[in-house]
């Protein structure tokens, strides 16, 4: 946590502290506390400190674990066990023992929580900018080395994936291996004799990112019409001459720092209108990135994406606002402790700073054709970018 800047950001709130109430999976309590606790805990930004209050069953690990400058146990406030209004007693009491009468919440943070401390006597401002979420799109050295080495982690899954497709054959034209209505003959992929499935590859993913030390609730491995939706996560059989987009978001499960990156395959040989998008896509790219760099916005990076697509004739959210097909979706967003986060790559997308980690990734969408996606993840230095992806861009696997 880079402490100078969030004293900065928070510094226009008219309040004495900033308290949340959440379990890690917040990404604002994990960046305050810098701990993993799976039950919900109070944290308490005042006067540049970080005070925690938690259980006792998490006490012991809190000392240890947590990067906060002081941790206070329910017990230190004469509870353990009671009902809600005895619990937000001791919110309160635990807020006021640290000279602070008014917090700033964050714009999701309990309601309960909330009214309860106005009730007791605390004055709550909501945080309707979630500056603290702001405070952590710009990333210190350890937080971009943490991406960093999830990125190498996502990029074993991605080999993994890519050498599943490449092992496959093609089903014979006589046969359609599985007998399924939608596995048309002569295109399926098989392997080991068995039809290969999104399923399958998605498995061999999730494995490879446990080795590496990374987790992931789901990927995207969809090919054919799936791939033209950006979100399908894909299912069933694969097969030749389709593209086929794998997407991998994982998370370190040491840090809790977020990877993305995203590769388009075709197996056989792709359909010179298939061709056309992926290398359109690949300019795309190119010119998004070469965009990136300190005081550009995050509308001119997605500017720069659309141009090469609308010179070559194909719609953007910005020439057709209401289109299913084309570059339906903006050039990337921000990565850390969450896998979308600030800045946003975007129309309205705002200034770059060095320290913004971003993923830059165009696409092209047409359930008759297909889809096509490349993605990489890039941190915006003093000068431009480094890229943070080592994984080469091809097509054909």
């Amino acid at each position: 946590m880079n402490r100078a800047r969030l004293d900065e950001t928070l510094a226009d709130l008219d309040a004495d502290g900033y308290l949340l109430d959440a379990s890690q999976e917040d990404a604002n309590q994990l960046y305050l506390s810098g701990f993993t606790g799976p039950d919900p805990f109070l944290t308490l930004y005042a006067d540049g400190e970080v005070h925690l209050l938690v259980s006792g069953l998490e006490y012991g690990r809190a000392k240890t674990e947590s990067t906060a400058d002081a941790v206070e146990r329910h017990a230190d406030y004469g509870y353990e066990y009671g009902g809600r209004e005895e619990r937000y007693d001791m919110y309160a009491d635990f807020v006021r023992d640290k000279g602070v009468e008014s917090v700033s919440m964050p714009p999701r943070g309990p309601v309960g929580t909330a009214d309860a401390m106005r009730e007791r006597g605390v004055d709550v401002a909501v945080d309707g900018d979630d500056l603290v979420r702001e405070a952590r799109a710009v990333k210190t050295d350890e937080e971009i080395d943490a991406i960093r080495e999830a990125q190498r982690a996502n990029e074993a899954a991605m080999r993994a994936a890519e050498e599943l497709l490449a092992g496959a054959e093609v089903a014979g034209e006589d046969a359609s291996a599985d007998g399924s209505a939608d596995a048309a003959p002569g295109t399926l992929l098989l392997l080991d004799g068995e039809p290969l499935t999104s399923e399958r590859v998605a498995e061999e993913i999730e494995v490879t990112l446990l080795r590496h030390g990374c987790a992931l609730d789901e990927t995207i491995v969809a090919g054919g019409a799936q791939a033209a939706d950006p979100h399908d996560r894909g299912s069933g059989p694969l097969r030749a001459n389709e593209a086929i987009i794998v997407d991998i978001f994982p998370r370190s499960k040491a840090t809790k720092y977020n990877a993305d990156m995203t590769r388009t395959f075709c197996v056989g040989e792709p359909p010179a209108a298939l061709r056309e998008r992926y290398e359109l896509t690949e300019r795309a790219l190119s010119a998004a990135l070469d965009a990136v760099e300190p005081g550009a916005t995050g509308e001119d990076v997605h500017a720069a994406a659309c141009e090469v697509y609308e010179a070559a004739g194909h719609p953007t959210l910005g020439t057709d606002p209401e289109t299913e097909t084309g570059f339906i979706h903006s050039t990337g967003h921000g990565i850390g402790l969450d896998v979308h986060e600030s800045p946003r790559l975007a129309s309205g997308g705002g200034e770059l700073e060095p320290g913004h980690v971003v993923t830059v990734e165009p696409g092209l969408y047409d359930p008759e054709v297909g889809g096509v996606r490349i993605e990489d993840l890039v941190v915006v230095t003093e000068d431009g970018y480094e890229n943070l992806t080592e994984y080469p861009v091809a097509f054909e696997v």
